[in-house]
């Protein structure tokens, strides 16, 4: 039996939960036969509709938010639109990433509808900042060592994969990533160190209620496998802290 989601924050309006890797949020044309999706996974858990107002890439977890009505949807829609959400996000590259960094690399949209090319480049931005790193005494590529970073990421803009591409282009891909990363490292830690899969967590949402207008600072912890791969790497200091429990609700 699968089960439930976990819920990190509800109230009369939204709910954000901590969505699994390899989940899709929605249906979509690129969804062709899949069956098994967020969105319903959760709407059938609280017996009520949810609507999505931003996503999460499939091979990406952590905190996601939805509204639990169509006004709110709107109201969290345009705050993501006008940039007066902060998110935040870790993960695992290969190399020693810079200590901070901004990067300001134009990406066009990938919808899968027209080749890549015919897509007009459009700003993004994303701040990055290394937390940590661990070098181990194993080749993996043509060095006696290897290296890995644990990064911050904070984009500032919302394209597809920004993040992923992003550190893929400063040099320094996330490992797991199957379009934009190193396929050698991408086997060693799935072979190695039990971590199949893109190693990219969302583990803060900050912004401001659309009801009530407080502020609502949403912290998701790690999964399993990322969790235990901190703990074999000595990164549990960089554990983010969940949110505890879900506000009281916010009545109009």
């Amino acid at each position: 039996m699968t089960p439930p989601l976990s819920l990190l924050h509800q109230d009369d309006h939204l709910v954000a939960v901590h969505k699994p890797a390899g989940l899709l949020v929605h249906r979509s044309a690129l969804a062709r036969g899949e069956r098994e999706f967020l969105l319903q996974r959760l709407r059938n858990q609280l017996g009520r509709r949810v609507y999505p107002v931003h996503r999460l890439d499939r091979p990406t977890s952590g905190v996601i938010v939805f509204a639990l009505d169509p006004d709110t949807a709107a109201a969290l829609q345009a705050a993501f639109s006008a940039r007066r959400v902060t998110k935040r996000y870790l993960a695992v590259v290969r190399g020693i990433g810079p200590v901070s960094e901004r990067l300001d690399y134009p990406l066009r949209e990938e919808d899968g509808r027209r080749p890549k090319s015919e897509m007009p480049a459009m700003e993004a931005t994303t701040e990055i900042r290394r937390l940590d790193s661990v070098e181990l005494p194993i080749q993996v590529d043509r060095y006696p060592q290897s290296r890995y970073s644990l990064m911050e990421a904070r984009p500032l803009t919302g394209r597809r994969h920004q993040i992923r591409r992003h550190l893929s282009r400063r040099g320094y891909p996330i490992i797991g990533d199957a379009k934009h990363g190193k396929g050698n490292h991408n086997r060693f830690f799935a072979e190695r160190l039990d971590c199949p899969r893109l190693l990219l967590a969302s583990v803060g949402l900050a912004f401001d209620h659309p009801v009530s207008g407080r502020p609502l600072d949403l912290c998701c912890p790690l999964d399993a496998t990322m969790t235990a791969l901190f703990e074999r790497f000595g990164w549990t200091g960089h554990l983010p802290t969940p949110t505890r429990s879900p506000l009281p609700s916010v009545m109009p």
